[in-house]
């Protein structure tokens, strides 16, 4: 017995307020409801995309079967992205291009090799190479720097696209900018 020899009821410890408990398992059922909806709609607009893309980007380039020593030996990164010029926000979705994965980026007298990981190798043949520069974003990522190397090429549907690269080591990039002069 408590102190003063009366018995103490307290009706809010030890119970549950049903209609509270019900209206929030009501409450989280819809929130996982709409999240669910949302991915959908985001995972069908990407598939779309890639539908509408086929086309314009066809296939790659075929790997070749030999190449000479390399010009610029393999640097690490990150392969952000390809983009269809001019549009630097324009991401490629068709084929494995729409995927970001850590990649090595070398070149040969013969073309430029994206080895990525967890998706096929990109051979960019020397002759579709129209420029290499650096720039601020593509593909959805922008940084407040020029840290992506942006290769334009020509596709072998004819269409231009941008493959960004941001290197683990920007200074590497001197390289690239100096062998494409």
């Amino acid at each position: 017995m408590p102190f003063g020899g009366q018995e103490r009821s307290d009706p809010g410890i030890g119970t549950v307020n049903t209609p509270t408990l019900i209206a929030s398992l009501i409450l989280a059922a819809l929130l996982a409801v709409l999240i669910a909806f949302l991915i959908r709609q985001m995972m069908r607009g990407w598939l779309h995309r890639a539908q509408r893309q086929a086309e314009l980007i066809g296939t790659l380039p075929p790997l070749p079967d030999t190449v000479s020593a390399s010009i610029i030996p393999p640097m690490k990164g990150m392969y952000v992205g390809s983009t269809v010029v001019p549009h630097w926000n324009d991401k490629v979705a068709a084929g494995s291009l729409g995927f970001r994965a850590k990649a090595v980026l070398t070149r040969y007298p013969e073309g430029i090799m994206l080895q990525r990981s967890g998706a096929g190798p990109v051979w960019i043949p020397a002759e579709s190479v129209t420029a290499i520069r650096t720039e601020r974003g593509i593909a959805g990522k922008a940084l407040t720097y020029d840290g992506i190397l942006a290769i334009r090429w020509r596709l072998p549907s004819g269409t231009e696209i941008d493959t960004g690269f941001r290197a683990d080591n920007r200074a590497e990039y001197d390289r690239w900018l100096e062998e494409d002069e």
